[in-house]
């Protein structure tokens, strides 16, 4: 039996790992969870253990005698993650990191893509193998601060602006798919181990049929605007200013014009990937929404 240890398994999409997990079994392995608070609570097959991950002395006590690491909690601390399973010779690490590191947008991208290089360069001629997953953008509860923003503008708002009218695909992931996703990753270890996976949703689909998807579930008659770009980031700029910098929208506004739409192929093809049509899944979150 090997040892694995989580972090982020009380998370948004870590909760939906962990029903996989208890619904479905991981014999194969002993199972550690991160918390930064006591009050946690799993159930009796997963062993709590409390840790800062910002406290590299911490973290390599804890990753001591680990077999595997999945990393799902925050990318910024994916480099004190390698080091102390380097450290402590840890042959599998998988990280959950995002699809951010493919803007065009070097504000959007460039950190993303340091600490994946400087990963590449820690893990260099050493005997450890490292999956990444990138997920593009997570919906799916009421703090997902993605579909749940939209919801809440659609449900007060009776004429909406969209920027260059929202004719830009995205392709939005449910959690409830990466929960799936994470779990079907560790038990196919023989295909998935050491190799990068994009986790998006089923299809593409442009904001603007998003937005009426939503205005339709609610049963809102929505007036939708178009707004030109330029207009858009003068406004983030103006805004960023008379804040004295306090309020940056501008790589929002950039972002939201650029296409964000990603193959699975290759998780498809390793691990089933099939993640719900959009439609399915923000019924799901428009429920919690009217429920809550």
């Amino acid at each position: 039996m090997e040892n694995l240890l989580i972090t982020g398994l009380s998370g948004r999409t870590g909760r939906y790992f962990l029903n996989y997990i208890n619904e479905l079994g991981l014999d194969n392995y002993k199972i550690y969870a991160t918390v930064r608070n006591e009050e946690t609570n799993f159930t009796d097959n997963i062993n709590k253990i409390l840790v800062d991950l910002d406290d590299t002395e911490n973290l390599n006590e804890i990753t001591k005698g680990m077999d595997v690491i999945f990393h799902i909690v925050n990318i910024r601390k994916s480099i004190n993650i390698i080091n102390a399973a380097i450290k402590n010779n840890v042959k599998w690490v998988i990280l959950v990191h995002t699809t951010g590191i493919y803007s065009k947008y070097k504000s959007a991208s460039k950190e993303y893509i340091d600490i994946e290089n400087k990963i590449s360069n820690l893990i260099k001629n050493k005997d450890i193998k490292v999956t990444i997953l990138r997920p593009t953008m997570i919906y799916g509860s009421l703090d997902d601060q993605n579909m749940s923003v939209f919801i809440k503008m659609v449900d007060k708002l009776r004429i909406f602006p969209v920027v260059n009218g929202g004719k830009y695909a995205l392709q939005p992931v449910h959690q409830e798919d990466l929960g799936k996703a994470y779990y079907q990753v560790l038990i196919n270890k023989n295909k998935t181990i050491g190799k990068n996976y994009t986790l998006s949703g089923k299809d593409p689909i442009n904001l603007i049929d998003i937005l009426k998807i939503i205005s339709d579930k609610l049963n809102k008659k929505t007036k939708f605007i178009s707004v030109p770009y330029s207009f858009s980031y003068f406004g983030a700029v103006l805004l960023k200013i008379i804040s004295f910098k306090k309020i940056d929208l501008k790589e929002k506004v950039q972002r939201l014009v650029e296409p964000r739409a990603y193959s699975h192929d290759d998780a498809i093809k390793d691990f089933d990937y099939n993640p719900k049509p959009f439609i399915e899944g923000i019924e799901k979150e428009i429920k919690l929404y009217l429920n809550r």
